[in-house]
């Protein structure tokens, strides 16, 4: 199994294989299957035009990252937006208009769960009682105490940046005629422009503009010293690379340059990446940390997040890095890649992979203990957090290389993001096959699926968005094929 990016939905596609020529789904049953399906999902499974990630077959349940009420939406991936993605998706390669429509009543639930601080939380409520305690800025909602009221944007997880890439898109494909859905993406990105530091960076979470003299632009830097114990404080000001963050902003900044004309938000992915270039640390260990402080100091997160050099996060700078370079053509961003590596390839571990986090100094691999301890030895490690990641530094320098030869790419950057595939693959096509016939007579995948929330047997069948997601993508690309 493998992740695939498509057109900004990360998925799990499941390899199914070569069809036989009996077994090929015609795009009339494609059609067909896809319409079922997203009738059922938009008539009977959606709330306000929104998604969670998992449901119970009767719909009593529904989870997201944690355990959510019937009158509430998730944001998270592969929550509310990437079902607006695939929605979206589905119409560009079909042109049925009824699935932009099913895009647009998606990016209206958006709409309705915008905070003032500009983005978004993990999840949406309509209930009253939870508006009333929320900075929702459309209606209905009325907060009691607009003051004390929940503000906080989170950019955690590709959250807000997803909500924004499916409200542009959309407002692209609906000319700006859907004022609501134009006036909340514009919105968004200007709060997201008024929130970046002045070196570049973005918080992880938000709910007004900085201080700004309180951040310095300055270079990265060791710290003298720094506490091997678990300090417990505020990271969300931090300067955060973990999960992308930055690296996702980058992407929507660049994107919604091209869609509104904008030399600003350009220029704001621009000068995210005038923060790589300073938040880069020094030799001996040329590679980035996964949190910053306001000195530019690696700093702690959470308890099993030390300061450190990161071997995980710092292949997904360069990555952004050379698609700033795609972009711009400017020089500066492709300086710190050789370095960085050279270190990366130096510090793999003996299997070929490389460690979550590396000491200062030593570059010793760092690892914790089941009871959060800190410990050079990986033999206790807990299984919730990837504390050994892949090494990608065999893909990522001939790509660096290539750009070092041929300079930027004549193609534009985000054609290249959200290219579709031009033909049916054959793991497009067995899920297509696998999809027409695992569809029940309602128009629902059901499959057993982990949960930690739902009060479900482990056997028990539940409908899953991701599911959904890759059928309805796989279902279009085969309905695509006969026009």
């Amino acid at each position: 199994m493998r992740y695939f990016l498509l057109c900004g939905v990360t998925f799990l596609m499941l390899f199914a294989g070569s069809a036989h020529a009996e077994d090929v789904v015609t795009p009339e049953q494609a059609r067909e299957t896809l319409r079922r399906a997203v009738d059922y999902f938009t008539t009977k499974v959606a709330t306000e035009g929104g998604y969670a990630w998992r449901y119970t077959a009767d719909l009593k349940q529904r989870e997201g990252e944690r355990a959510a009420t019937n009158d509430m939406i998730w944001i998270q991936p592969p929550g509310t937006p990437s079902v607006g993605l695939a929605y979206l998706n589905v119409y560009q390669q079909t042109r049925d208009k009824h699935y932009l429509e099913c895009a647009r009543q998606t990016a209206t639930a958006l709409v309705k769960g915008q905070l003032t601080s500009g983005g978004w939380d993990y999840s949406i409520s309509f209930d009253i009682p939870s508006r009333e305690k929320i900075a929702y800025r459309k209606p209905p909602h009325a907060p009691r105490d607009a003051a004390k009221a929940a503000n906080v944007t989170t950019l955690d997880d590709d959250n807000t940046q997803s909500a924004v890439r499916l409200l542009m898109r959309v407002d692209q494909a609906l000319e700006s005629k859907d004022e609501a859905i134009h006036e909340a993406s514009l919105y968004a990105l200007d709060k997201l422009v008024e929130v970046q530091y002045p070196n570049g960076a973005w918080p992880q979470r938000f709910s007004a503009p900085p201080e700004r003299e309180k951040f310095p632009v300055v270079a990265a830097s060791f710290p003298q010293e720094w506490s091997r114990t678990f300090p417990n404080v505020k990271y969300n000001s931090f300067y955060t690379f973990n999960d992308n963050a930055m690296g996702d902003m980058i992407e929507v900044m660049l994107e919604a340059g091209l869609v509104y004309q904008s030399s600003k938000y350009t220029d704001a992915a621009k000068h995210c990446g005038d923060f790589m270039i300073l938040a880069q640390l020094p030799e001996p260990q040329p590679a980035w940390a996964q949190q910053y402080d306001a000195e530019m100091h690696p700093a702690w997160a959470r308890k099993f997040e030390p300061p450190s050099v990161t071997g995980g996060e710092s292949q997904s700078v360069i990555e952004s890095l050379m698609l700033l370079y795609e972009a711009s053509g400017e020089e500066k961003f492709l300086k710190p890649i050789g370095r960085a590596l050279d270190y990366l390839d130096k510090s793999r571990l003996p299997d070929g992979r490389l460690a979550r986090f590396y000491e200062f100094g030593t570059n010793r691999p760092m690892y914790f203990t089941k009871e959060y301890e800190l410990t050079y030895d990986n033999s206790d490690m807990p299984t919730h957090y990837a504390f050994i990641v892949p090494s990608r530094v065999e893909r990522l320098r001939p790509l660096y290389e290539k750009l070092l030869k041929n300079g930027p790419p004549k193609s534009s950057v985000m054609s290249q993001l959200r290219r579709r595939p031009s033909k049916v693959n054959p793991s497009l096509a067995g899920i297509a096959r696998a999809a027409v016939t695992a569809i029940d007579s309602q128009g629902r995948w059901l499959e057993p699926a982990k949960t930690k929330t739902l009060k479900v047997s482990e056997t028990e069948p539940l409908i899953s968005t991701a599911t959904f997601i890759r059928n309805i993508e796989a279902l279009a690309a085969v309905a695509a094929s006969g026009k």
